[in-house]
């Protein structure tokens, strides 16, 4: 019979493990900070001096999403509602391509380094501002969420303090990303990005051990139904289905790809086009490796726990405590290896702040600061230090938020899809339809955003009933029944209860609009922003306005990548563009294209 573990306790070797990924990360910070004269310049601390290759920088933007919500959020969402989550994978590519071959293009051109400011660019201030404004709202509230999550795996594993952990996850991410800047963030990343994975395979390696063979594992998930991978239900009310993660879940990761200024930062800062797509290209590698570790971890927790749930025994108090239970259950007997998922929690969530903190002060210094006031590169260099400071501070105190959102990863999710829809949507009017004007985006942007909010709070407020959510049965026959409690016991071997939400106190839109999908939040918002903008860009004019075409995507920005920068020099001519491996490709700080480009009269520029 299985009983509950009670919370166990680092060993030397733990420690050691564990201390030796934080050394290392503040390590590069510190190297950072002096190497090559140090963060002398706003260019240098915000954007690495434009210098960085495709490699590093793709580990940098596979590591920085590909948080704590994933090392403890995915097994577990794999191990209550099977490996559907998987299909995740092409929505990762779809993003991909999008991002490389449409937003990309656009963003390098203009060298910019907050992508708030070709809002300003192709419609004016205002738009920026907000923008700039919806961006650090997200960002602080995903940033409190993934520093939570290793917090609740060191509580669990060791028994540390709860909320000391919370403060040393931010202290020391702050530290080295207020050091060594942009370049520092990379290369940790690159570290931690390995450790992640490391975390992950010890995991696997012992569950396949531990089980007697990967057989038994797959035949223990497929018994259980964990191997339903397809279902084409249409209805936009269920939790996860094919079209729900495939449209929903590519419209969510391009709100974080394609336009949110932590990862765009990324690779605007490679030395030329050519490095910045082969660096998204690279990452869905690395993102389907990190998503295959984690949907193997969750088949290999669902074999180990098949007879006897921690959770419905109540040995862990929240789904997202089961990875680190599970650590504790197959791992704890070797030295050292729970040190090692424990600093694979803790490497993802420093990727992920430090990448956070980093994108706030570019914003804020950016798009709040040096637009209103004249300043020296080296007063601007220590100001972006001071931000990472302060945003830091900030992030470690919205943590407390994520103690009441529920489960990681459909919190961190919900969130992106209530803002990052929106943008997505404002920055698609800008690129792709060059009729549309700034009254129009405006007005889509405000209508696509307090849709979301109300649908998004709405969500959450009112819980869809378990008919939409669907959840896996969850076994407690052989768990040790001296331990568990007769309501516990009497749930053994059936489904988790449904329909436990009394239809009378509930709201007419609670089981309809509320119970929406949280991965159709991001759509809604891109397609509402987009629409709106459109009919009233139409209605205030916008055919009559001539927007620049360095503001918009461009036939040879598909063509030159596909070339890698190897045109033939007629074709360059017709094209108009220039190699993609030469330099950085932007004629929009040409002086002789500014000048031509000011008497083209651009109005929604002007």
């Amino acid at each position: 019979m299985v009983t509950c573990r009670q919370i166990g306790g680092f060993s030397v070797w733990d420690y050691v493990v564990f201390g030796i990924m934080l050394f290392i990360s503040a390590a590069i910070g510190v190297y950072y900070a002096f190497a090559g004269g140090g963060q002398r310049s706003r260019e240098a601390f915000l954007m690495g001096g434009r210098s960085m290759s495709a490699l590093p920088v793709a580990l940098s933007l596979t590591a920085s999403f590909m948080s704590a919500v994933t090392v403890l959020g995915t097994p577990a969402e794999i191990y209550r509602f099977g490996s559907m989550f998987s299909l995740f994978a092409i929505a990762y590519a779809l993003m991909a391509v999008i991002s490389a071959e449409i937003f990309l293009p656009v963003f390098y051109r203009l060298k910019i380094t907050s992508t708030y400011e070709y809002l300003e660019m192709r419609f004016n201030k205002q738009l920026r501002l907000c923008g700039t404004g919806l961006f650090i709202i997200l960002t602080v509230l995903y940033t409190g969420i993934v520093i939570y999550a290793p917090a609740l795996a060191l509580y669990q594993v060791t028994g540390i303090d709860l909320w000391g952990a919370v403060i040393g996850t931010g202290i020391v991410c702050t530290f080295y990303c207020t050091l060594g800047g942009l370049k520092a963030v990379i290369w940790t990343d690159v570290f931690q990005a390995s450790i992640m994975i490391a975390g992950f395979l010890s995991v696997i390696i012992r569950g396949v051990i531990v089980q007697k063979g990967f057989g038994n594992i797959i035949n223990d998930a497929y018994d259980g139904r964990r191997l339903t991978f397809w279902d084409f239900n249409p209805n936009p009310l269920q939790r996860h289905t094919f079209w729900t993660i495939v449209i929903g879940g590519t419209f969510t990761w391009l709100g974080i790809y394609a336009v949110n200024q932590s990862q765009v930062q990324r690779y605007l800062a490679c030395k030329n086009r050519f490095q910045a797509k082969l660096s998204l290209y690279l990452n869905l590698v690395g993102l389907w490796i990190i998503l295959s570790c984690a949907v193997l971890c969750g088949l290999v927790m669902y074999s180990i726990f098949k007879d006897c749930d921690p959770w419905t025994a109540k040995c862990v108090e929240a789904p997202d405590q089961l990875m680190p239970y599970l650590v504790l259950e197959i791992l704890q007997e070797f030295p050292g290896m729970t040190g090692l998922f424990v600093a694979c929690a803790y490497s993802g969530t420093l990727s992920t702040v430090s990448s956070s903190i980093n994108a706030l002060a570019a914003v804020t210094v950016e798009d709040l600061i040096k637009p209103y006031f004249t300043l020296t590169e080296i007063k601007l260099s220590w100001i972006s230090m001071g931000m990472s400071l302060f945003y830091g501070a900030v992030c470690i105190a919205m943590a407390a938020l994520a103690s009441v959102l529920g489960g990681l990863l459909q919190a961190a999710l919900t969130i992106f899809g209530m803002i990052g829809g929106p943008l997505l949507g404002l920055f698609s009017l800008g690129i792709l339809f060059p009729f549309v004007n700034a009254m129009g985006a405006f007005i889509g942007l405000i209508c696509g955003f307090f849709l979301t909010l109300w649908v998004g709070i709405g969500s959450q407020i009112y819980k869809p009933p378990s008919l939409r959510t669907l959840p896996l049965t969850l076994s407690v026959t052989g768990c040790n029944i001296s331990s568990l409690s007769t309501d516990v016991y009497a749930m053994a071997s059936t489904e988790l209860p449904a329909f436990t939400t009394k239809i009378t106190e509930r709201p007419v839109l609670a089981d309809s609009l509320y119970s929406l999908s949280y991965l159709y939040l991001s759509p809604l918002g891109t397609l509402v922003t987009v629409g709106v903008g459109i009919v009233i860009s139409l209605l205030t004019g916008g055919l009559k306005q001539n927007v620049d075409k360095i503001f918009l995507l461009k036939k040879e920005d598909l063509f030159c990548n596909f070339s890698r920068g190897k045109l033939k020099q007629e074709d360059k001519k017709v094209l108009n563009c220039t190699p993609c491996n030469e330099g950085t490709d932007n004629p929009a700080f040409n002086h002789i294209e500014m000048t031509t480009d000011s008497k083209s009269g651009n109005d929604s520029y002007l």
